[in-house]
């Protein structure tokens, strides 16, 4: 659970922005578990722009090639400290700081011919110069069978645990899935000793991969960047079904941030608004992402978060099923209807999610002994936080176009 600055400040986030999120949640959300702060791509870039990257540009970088924070965005950085004292700060609120950054070597590096710390060759050496991302220009990949290309890496997790990282995003490797780097990666971060979360982008990743995902990474994206809008979130019920189910402690499928409240303030798509989701979308967002347990990364800026999408990220007994329950799938369809279950701690007990996919009012019945439950149960709507009393099996639930409830449905005491 945390905030990204991509929905809101694409390339171009700073040192005061970041701190100015990190306080809002250190006050106001930290007590949901809310806690990890992460600075998105181009951080290492002093000309970044919104709504694209810059063709060869001139990314800041230390002389083994290891991308280093343009200290005119983050000035705590200058003389050398990098991120440490951005991280420090974010410590000290009891939070949790993390960086976006891309697979590979920079091609700067390559073209200067750094040499790699901690090894005998040089950035040549090791680049692959036809292993490219086809929508950003900064980098090459690594062969990491060649001497130096594993050294590069653990490197680079010997820098960023320096500073303090927790939390790294690693973008153009899961799509498709770049077996080696990824587990260059993992080893890395293995030898640090450090606690450092490992999430891959984009996606979509593919379910052949589960068990090396599992074992090499922390979560990892099962969609292309999610936005706000109905066909995507539409798009969203079919991968998170694919996924139903495979996600286990430490290693879970990710369905992307949460484009909620106040965002596009310059970012990659679109122009400063708020969500384009409606209330209902919006909390449809967030009991699908919770029943399926994929991880929380909120989009919106933090301090200029209207009433309502607090409201929708503060909810702990929402939250709870996202944190706490296990094993979320769909286990029944009526035309534009779905019901999604998970299963609770408690062995008597089950989450219901319902949804209106449609453009209309529609309704599902639902069977107790479908959730394993007796013919008789306890409701607790979840988002109005009120108990229903007790509901027969059968029981038809109906919803406006668009709208989403989850319930807590416990056996009946004999």
């Amino acid at each position: 659970m945390g905030w990204n600055s991509w929905d809101c400040y694409g390339t171009t986030v700073t040192e005061d922005e970041v701190k100015a999120n990190a306080d809002f949640m250190a006050k106001n959300l930290k007590q949901y578990g809310w806690q990890y702060i992460v600075i998105d791509i181009q951080w290492s870039d002093p000309n970044a722009r919104a709504h694209g990257y810059r063709s060869n540009a001139e990314l800041a970088m230390d002389g083994n090639g290891r991308l280093i924070p343009a200290e005119n965005r983050f000035p705590s950085s200058a003389g050398g400290r990098g991120f440490k004292p951005l991280a420090d700060y974010i410590h000290g609120l009891g939070l949790k700081f993390g960086i976006h950054i891309m697979r590979g070597i920079p091609r700067r590096a390559v073209q200067a011919n750094l040499p790699v710390r901690g090894s005998n060759a040089r950035a040549a050496d090791i680049a692959d110069v036809h292993s490219l991302c086809p929508w950003n220009g900064d980098m090459y990949g690594v062969d990491v069978s060649r001497p130096g290309g594993q050294q590069y890496y653990d490197s680079l997790l010997d820098l960023y645990s320096s500073w303090g990282v927790d939390y790294i995003k690693a973008d153009d490797i899961a799509r498709p899935v770049h077996h080696d780097e990824i587990a260059a990666l993992h080893r890395a971060i293995s030898k640090t000793g450090r606690a450092i979360v490992l999430s891959l982008s984009p996606g979509p990743a593919t379910l052949k991969d589960l068990a090396f995902l599992q074992e090499n990474a922390n979560l990892w994206r099962i969609s292309d960047d999610f936005w706000d809008d109905w066909g995507s979130l539409k798009q969203m019920f079919l991968l998170l079904s694919v996924w139903g189910g495979a996600g286990r402690p430490g290693a879970w499928p990710d369905a992307d941030m949460l484009p909620l409240g106040h965002i596009g303030l310059r970012a990659e798509r679109g122009e400063p608004r708020n969500s384009r989701f409606t209330r209902d979308e919006a909390q449809t967002v967030m009991s699908l992402w919770s029943i399926a347990q994929s991880p929380l990364m909120f989009g919106g800026d933090l301090p200029t978060t209207d009433a309502f999408t607090l409201s929708l990220i503060t909810n702990e007994e929402v939250l709870a099923v996202n944190q706490k329950a296990s094993h979320g799938y769909p286990f029944s369809q009526s035309g534009s209807m779905v019901a999604w279950t998970a299963e609770s701690t408690d062995p008597n007990e089950r989450y219901l999610g319902i949804f209106n996919t449609a453009e209309r009012p529609g309704s599902i019945r639902v069977d107790w002994g479908a959730l394993k439950l007796p013919e008789r149960c306890t409701l607790r709507d979840l988002w109005q936080r009120k108990d229903l009393g007790t509901i027969e099996t059968g029981n038809t639930f109906r919803l406006a176009p668009h709208a989403s409830a989850l319930y807590r449905v416990q056996a009946n005491a004999k």
